[in-house]
């Protein structure tokens, strides 16, 4: 992905995602704590199928807006990026807040509030990316011939 630019943007926010996801696994399955926490996290992929989806639509040249599989697609995508990634995300920050006295004294909440705020972070982003997405897909080609076939 780094050597051929297969992302967008100045950093590569995907490569940040995993990055910060394997750091919190590792540290959590070697010191064998907060694995519920990162577990419920992994909800958030449950979206990533529609990411999928969505490109997998594209690369086919499935590109009408007016379609009613581009906009079943689309609905879908909204509802999951809704649920699994803003939705989730914010209850499972206000349950490590509301769980901070159950943790000892050391690194393991503020690493967790960190790694939290990392991937709503990530997550903001994503939804912006997505609805800037949604805008330019909707928006009429007009330098499209073939839009008007």
């Amino acid at each position: 992905m780094l050597q051929y630019r297969l992302y967008s943007g100045f950093i590569p926010s995907i490569l940040i995602h995993h990055l910060v996801l394997l750091i919190c696994f590792t540290l959590a399955l070697y010191r064998h704590i907060t694995i519920n926490y990162l577990i419920l996290t992994l909800i958030c992929e449950l979206h990533s199928v529609f990411l999928h989806v969505r490109k997998l639509r594209r690369m086919a040249g499935v590109r009408d807006a007016e379609s009613r599989v581009v906009k079943v697609e689309w609905i879908l995508n909204w509802i999951m990026f809704v649920f699994t990634r803003l939705v989730s995300h914010i209850l499972i920050t206000g349950k490590l807040i509301k769980d901070a006295s159950k943790f000892e004294k050391g690194i393991e909440w503020p690493l967790a509030m960190l790694g939290m705020a990392g991937m709503n972070l990530l997550n903001a982003f994503l939804g912006i990316d997505l609805f800037n997405a949604f805008k330019k897909e909707k928006k009429p080609q007009q330098n499209n011939p073939k839009r008007h076939e």
